[in-house]
């Protein structure tokens, strides 16, 4: 191929690449039920340009997935999206966000495949899709904080009610944070690698 008449650019953009000072790359999914905002959690935070696998909802999708508190979505991930962030120079964090519609959950075991640890991204409205995305994480042994994502409209509940609604153990993390902000969303990865790091000291969940 002649690259000199092409379109094709090979390689990655210099913006894309990897930090030179980076040791350590870690992979860490974000998963939770359909609409709870993964997607926009990894493009606020990612100072990549996300990969994203979004396609346009069709009529296919009525009365299949529940799309409750998501009635004006029009697109949703079919795969997965994927972004990236330097938490201090030598540590890098790959974000693999997972497809929220059950029809599409098959695909979680290949994206939770040598992951160090997930955020769980709940809506106070569906408490409830929280319960088996938890439990597939749990059975991997894959550990996880949970980061309430603050929709306008959803009711505020305080930490110790969401804990004991979810079933959550005292040292598991739960936080609110608004994934539309880059801020919010490191504070939420942030605390995520200090809740590892704490579990590599301590070693494995009992």
């Amino acid at each position: 191929m002649d690259f000199k008449n092409s379109d094709t650019i090979p390689g990655p953009r210099t913006e894309d690449r990897l930090p030179h000072t980076a040791e350590a790359a870690v992979k860490i999914v974000i998963v939770g039920g359909f609409g709870v905002g993964k997607t926009t959690m990894v493009g606020s935070v990612s100072e990549i340009r996300p990969l994203t696998t979004e396609e346009t909802m069709t009529q296919a999708g009525i009365g299949v997935d529940d799309n409750y508190g998501s009635a004006s979505k029009t697109a949703t991930t079919v795969a997965m999206d994927f972004g990236r962030i330097s938490i201090t120079d030598q540590l890098v964090l790959y974000l693999f966000g997972t497809p929220g519609q059950e029809r599409f959950w098959f695909l979680w075991n290949g994206l939770f495949e040598g992951a160090l640890g997930a955020v769980v991204l709940v809506d106070t409205r569906r408490l409830d899709v929280s319960f088996d995305v938890m439990g597939r994480l749990e059975e991997r042994g894959v550990p996880f904080v949970v980061a309430v994502n603050t929709f306008p409209d959803a009711p505020r509940y305080p930490v110790a009610e969401l804990r004991g609604a979810l079933d959550l153990a005292e040292e598991i993390p739960i936080l609110d944070c608004d994934v539309r902000r880059r801020a919010s969303s490191r504070d939420v990865l942030l605390t995520l690698t200090r809740f590892l790091h704490s579990i590599a000291m301590k070693g494995p969940l009992g």
